[in-house]
């Protein structure tokens, strides 16, 4: 049987460590770290995902706050907010729920967002920092990743880790941070030609394509550690038939959906020796890792001043 990597362990780890460093930063400053999230529109995922930052934060003790605005704010608008937000001393960490509605230039507005109060590590600065291995907040889920392959002791120096995507919240950032672990990295997309063969070839493969199931038997080396980076909604039954067993699919009747990954359920179980399950894996750690990226803009604000 294949080892099972629970991301809510090791998030649960990363909260009980922040906790004195957040109870250390107030008595030492006479205030808690502060984030602010920054919501525009009804995106019912984002509230949720908003939701849970908050529910987090206040279970740290990190002061924080939910701006929300309607859909139709314009990219000057929240430019202004931002702005406002910058100059708030108390403000340590601000972060921009993304998607924002179509109309609004979100590279403007992530790039608006100070470096040092940019707690989602998007902003180029941090991504150069990051690179180059100096302290700044890494993106939070391929951060998370890290984490979790260092508490289960899985091995990743030496080894070869294959990255299926290559976009700048995980992808990119995934690959960095492996190849800082001293991996030997190759990115894959949806372009790439041999797919398949590449992948087999992994001791690590990393699925972050966002196609549910994706990657499956033929892509995986047996014995290979799988982390499965997507969360994908299959509402098709017909689709959720050729992925899920029959006693899953009997949830499917219940919600009328199911989740998965990017990569065969059935075929991780069969071939991996270890991997992280859809849900439960690599989610839970991505707000812990902001929590922690939040912390330690607060601490590094501080000592620089």
């Amino acid at each position: 049987m294949p080892r099972i990597l629970d991301g809510k362990t090791v998030r649960d780890q990363i909260k009980a460590e922040l906790k004195p460093r957040v109870a250390a930063f107030r008595e030492s400053t006479g205030r808690a770290p502060g984030l602010v999230v920054v919501l525009v529109g009804n995106d019912p995922a984002s509230e949720v995902y908003v939701a849970s930052k908050t529910a987090t934060a206040d279970e740290l003790g990190i002061y924080n706050e939910t701006l929300t605005y309607p859909a139709t704010t314009t990219t000057d608008e929240l430019l202004a907010v931002i702005a406002r937000l910058n100059e708030r001393p108390e403000v340590d960490g601000i972060l921009v729920q993304l998607p924002l509605p179509a109309h609004v230039d979100s590279q403007r507005v992530l790039l608006a967002v100070l470096p040092e109060k940019d707690v989602d590590g998007f902003h180029p600065c941090n991504i150069g920092a990051m690179v180059t291995g100096r302290p700044a907040p890494k993106p939070c889920t391929p951060a998370g990743i890290i984490e979790l392959l260092k508490y289960y002791q899985i091995p990743v120096e030496g080894k070869h880790a294959v990255v299926v995507g290559r976009s700048d919240i995980v992808g990119k950032p995934m690959a960095a941070l492996l190849l800082q672990q001293n991996a030997t990295v190759t990115i894959c997309h949806s372009k790439t030609r041999n797919l398949a063969e590449i992948c087999r070839t992994a001791d690590i493969l990393v699925g972050a394509i966002g196609r549910p199931a994706f990657l499956k038997a033929e892509h995986i080396q047996p014995g290979a550690v799988v982390i499965d980076v997507g969360v994908n909604r299959v509402d098709d039954y017909g689709l959720a038939e050729t992925i899920f067993p029959p006693e899953r699919l009997a949830n499917f009747a219940k919600k009328g959906y199911l989740l998965t990954g990017d990569v065969n359920p059935a075929d991780i179980e069969k071939l991996a020796s270890a991997y992280t399950p859809v849900p439960g894996g690599v989610g839970p750690l991505t707000i812990a890792m902001l929590m922690f990226n939040t912390v330690g803009a607060a601490e590094r604000r501080i000592a620089q001043a």
